[in-house]
C-alpha cells in the first residue's frame, strides 16, 4: 500500500447535530460512520489509520474505538485543538490534516469521519494512491446524490476535464432543491443534477501534506484574531493546483453519499446500516 496512511478528520463540534456526531451510532451494532471507513480501508490494505479529534473526545473515541476495532490495529489520535493556537472553533479541515501530518510519512487518504462515501469510494481512493502515491486524487460525486430531500448545503462545486482532472472548485452555499430543480443561493444560480462535487474525500501525496502546512501558516497570520474563519482543506489544495504544485485527478462516482449534519440524519444512515 505504498505505505498509505487513513487521515480520519473527526474534530468538529458537531453544533448543528446537537453532540459528538463522529461517535453516533449508525450500525446494527454501535458502529459510527468512522468504523466503516476505518474497516473499508483495513481491508484495502491500509494498516495505520490517524483520527484527528479533540481533546475532550479522547476518552470516549479511544473506548469506541478499542469496542469496534481489533487490539493490533495501528492507530494514533492526534488532537487538533492541541496544534497551534487554541479557540473555541476548530481552526477547519485543512488545519485537521495539518495536525495529523506530523503522525505520517508518506502519502495519505483524507475523509470526513460523520461522512460514508458509498460502498466503493474509499478503497478506490486508496488504490488509486497506491498506483500513484506522488499524484492527488479526489472522489467525484454527482450532485444530486449528495443532496437531502429538504434543506440547504453547501459543497465544493468541481469542473473537471475530459481527461479527469480537476480544473477548478469553488465553495457555492444555499444548494437544494426546488421541485425538480437544483438552485443555490450564494452564488445564485442551477445546478444540474450531475455536477461533480467534492465531498472532503481525497488521496494526497507527502508534498502535499508539506505546502499544507506552510499555507496553514500564511493563513494564521493573516486571520489569528478572527473566531470563526476556517482554513479548508478544498480550497488549500485547488491554491496549490492554481499555483502548479498539484495535479489532482477526478474519480467519479455514482454512488450515494450520507453524511450527519442535523440530528434527522441519524435515522436515514441508520436505515442504510440496518443490514450492513
Amino acid at each position: 500500500m505504498a505505505n498509505v496512511t487513513l487521515v480520519v478528520m473527526a474534530g468538529g463540534l458537531g453544533s448543528r447535530f446537537g453532540g459528538a456526531k463522529q461517535l453516533a451510532e449508525v450500525g446494527p451494532n454501535g458502529e459510527a460512520l468512522l468504523d466503516f471507513a476505518i474497516r473499508d480501508a483495513r481491508a484495502a490494505g491500509v494498516t495505520r489509520t490517524v483520527v484527528v479529534a479533540r481533546s475532550d473526545l479522547e476518552d470516549n473515541l479511544r473506548a469506541h474505538l478499542r469496542s469496534h476495532h481489533p487490539a493490533d490495529l495501528d492507530l494514533e489520535v492526534v488532537h487538533q485543538d492541541a496544534h497551534g493556537p487554541s479557540r473555541t472553533k476548530p481552526w477547519g479541515t485543512g488545519h485537521a490534516v495539518v495536525a495529523a501530518s506530523v503522525a505520517v510519512d508518506g502519502p495519505v487518504v483524507v475523509l470526513n469521519a460523520d461522512d460514508f462515501y458509498g460502498e466503493t469510494g474509499v478503497v478506490r481512493v486508496i488504490r488509486a494512491v497506491d498506483r500513484q502515491p506522488d499524484r492527488a486524487v479526489m472522489l467525484g460525486f454527482a450532485l444530486a446524490n449528495t443532496l437531502p430531500a429538504e434543506g440547504r448545503v453547501s459543497r465544493g462545486i468541481c469542473r473537471v476535464s475530459e481527461g479527469g482532472r480537476l480544473e477548478g472548485l469553488a465553495e457555492t452555499h444555499g444548494i437544494g432543491w426546488e421541485g425538480s430543480t437544483i438552485t443555490s443561493r450564494d452564488p445564485l444560480s442551477e445546478l444540474a443534477p450531475g455536477t461533480p462535487v467534492s465531498m472532503n474525500i481525497f488521496g494526497l501525496p507527502r508534498s502535499a501534506l508539506d505546502t499544507l502546512a506552510g499555507q496553514w501558516e500564511a493563513f494564521h497570520a493573516a486571520h489569528a484574531d478572527d473566531p470563526s474563519v476556517e482554513f479548508l482543506l478544498p480550497e488549500a489544495l485547488d491554491a496549490q493546483r492554481r499555483e502548479g504544485l498539484l495535479e489532482v485527478d477526478v474519480l467519479q462516482t455514482d454512488e450515494g453519499w450520507i453524511g450527519l449534519t442535523n440530528r434527522e440524519d441519524l435515522e436515514v444512515a441508520r436505515a442504510l446500516f440496518a443490514d450492513r
